[in-house]
């Protein structure tokens, strides 16, 4: 099993559920606009969200998924079982449910406090700080659900079944379109959308219900049988127990930046969350597709390379996703930071939201993708801690990016609003790259090589290139982004198009392109070569 093959698989369906999310997106801008409503849900889908994906995709993942990988498949020479994974896996189902539950149930009962954390301004608005609290309350159970979907991707995740995980969000996306369509037909003539939010809201938890049956049948199909017992903490859920709490910072200084990024929103303007949350989806695209994938795939067959002590695969399997993760964000960033307007415009604007909504939002998509290579990037790194069950390191480069990321947000915030704030988040991503490469780095576990620096040195040259074609092309077709669907595909066709084409002629041209990695993407089953050219065969 290759890394190219994982990753397109989980790419592939990501791909799907991002495809998915824009389209809930597109729909929720138009029918909520960025105003009261829109912003009290963007807070209640924010905060399940952000814990999820705080604690079990990412603390609870990075500490579960490499412990049961070693319980299943071995190390240090000693065997694995079925037996051994499946009691590890019972043994934490059974403390990881009630933490779950009375997690949710605490703050389903002091949601008001919580809202006003991060929310105080919408007391001075009526009606907006009650509509946030029963929404969020609403939406709550989600996280239940989904992090137990979370611990089921785990498992199959360890077995290289990484389809049904990357597929589940796609169930999401679909319960919140029919959640906005319902709302809509209630609404009726109606000005007053808060029945939108209610049934966003519920969709949202009905959602992750789906969701885990789904993830539940699929581990049934896998061999996987859990069955919840009474809880005891074995020394191998104890050590768990240790790793997850370090490893929620270093697994999600993205998601704590956007609680953080949550508190200065809501003390703007009111529909500055909305207008966030919304580029934000622009920008996830790519980061989705791309960086959930490489983190997904890459932590496993790392875990696997580690145990058995062989360093060098290791070293060219982050080698591989650091150079396939460049050679798609570094276009992706350049492209929507130059077509924002473009994109906002013709995606976006219609209905409720306005052009001048789409004109802020631009901006925002501008400021956050200047991060967008370091995020991807960030997901890359990450396991080569994780994989070596040090989850303390990333603590400290999480939590320096974090007071700098709150620090800068004070003095622009006030200055630059909203783009402002994004622009902090951007520039606090960037500096937890550098800190987590770094210590790799030290530690001889991961060397940024010249033949790669090379390689995303010519990268570079082909983003210049086609950013240059885009910024040419941009204005030729203004009036066509506003106008009807056909101008609005066509337009935006052909501004993917010619930037596809530069990119693409001068990366061969220039040598961006590795010519192995073009073989191995084309491949159906690559197959393993141990030279050391052929770097993407990894088992």
């Amino acid at each position: 099993m290759s890394l190219i093959r994982n990753v397109g698989t989980i790419g592939g369906l990501t791909a799907i559920s991002r495809v998915f999310g824009f389209a809930r997106d597109m729909l929720l801008a138009r029918v909520l606009g960025a105003g009261l409503v829109a912003d009290a849900f963007q807070l209640a889908f924010t905060l399940p969200n952000t814990f999820r994906r705080l604690f079990a995709e990412g603390a609870f993942s990075v500490a579960f998924v490499p412990m049961y990988s070693r319980a299943l498949h071995g190390s240090d020479g000693k065997p694995g079982s079925e037996e051994a994974a499946e009691k590890f896996a019972d043994d934490v189902l059974a403390v990881f449910v009630w933490v779950l539950f009375g997690f949710s149930a605490l703050a389903m009962v002091f949601m008001p406090g919580i809202v006003w954390l991060l929310a105080r301004e919408y007391g001075n608005v009526a009606g907006k700080f009650e509509l946030s609290v029963l929404l969020s309350r609403m939406t709550f159970p989600y996280l239940f659900f989904i992090s137990l979907v979370a611990m089921l991707s785990g498992l199959l995740n360890a077995r290289s079944r990484f389809g049904p995980g990357a597929f589940a969000p796609v169930l999401l996306n679909i319960f919140l379109i029919s959640g906005i369509l319902l709302g809509r037909e209630m609404r009726g003539g109606s000005t007053d959308d808060t029945v939108v939010g209610y049934c966003l809201a519920g969709a949202v938890s009905l959602s992750g219900v789906a969701q885990f049956l789904y993830l539940w049948w699929e581990s049934r199909r896998a061999g996987v049988r859990l069955k919840v017992t009474m809880p005891k903490l074995t020394p191998e859920v104890r050590r768990m127990g240790a790793l997850i709490l370090p490893a929620t910072f270093g697994a999600g200084i993205y998601q704590i930046s956007q609680l953080v990024d949550t508190f200065f929103a809501t003390s703007l303007p009111q529909g500055s969350l909305s207008l966030l949350k919304l580029a934000d989806r622009l920008n996830q695209m790519p980061l989705g597709i791309v960086g959930i994938a490489l983190g997904t795939a890459i932590l496993p067959m790392l875990s696997r390379h580690i145990h058995t002590g062989d360093a060098k695969e290791a070293q060219r399997l982050q080698t591989n996703a650091f150079e396939i993760a460049t050679l798609l964000t570094l276009p992706a960033a350049v492209a929507l930071a130059v077509c924002a307007p473009a994109f906002c415009t013709a995606f976006f604007v219609g209905g409720k939201f306005t052009a001048a909504d789409g004109a802020i939002m631009a901006n925002i998509v501008v400021a956050l993708v200047a991060g967008l290579p370091a995020y991807v990037v960030v997901k890359i790194l990450n396991p080569g801690f994780f994989a070596r069950e040090d989850t303390r390191t990333p603590v400290w480069t999480a939590l320096t990016s974090l007071i700098f990321n709150v620090a800068v947000n004070l003095y622009v915030v006030n200055r630059y609003g909203i783009v402002g704030l994004a622009a902090a988040t951007a520039a606090s991503a960037s500096l937890n790259c550098l800190l987590l490469y770094a210590m790799l780095h030290k530690r001889g576990w991961f060397r940024f090589t010249a033949k790669l620096g090379g390689r995303i040195a010519r990268q570079l040259v082909a983003t210049a290139a086609m950013g240059v074609a885009l910024w040419w092309a941009m204005p030729l077709m203004a009036d066509r982004y506003a106008g009807s669907v056909f101008d609005r595909v066509w337009s935006l066709s052909a501004l993917v198009g010619l930037g596809m084409v530069v990119f693409f002629a001068v990366a061969w041209i220039s040598g961006a392109l590795d010519e192995d990695l073009v073989k191995l993407l084309k491949r159906r089953r690559p197959k393993r070569n141990k030279s050391d050219d052929e770097i993407l065969e990894v088992e």
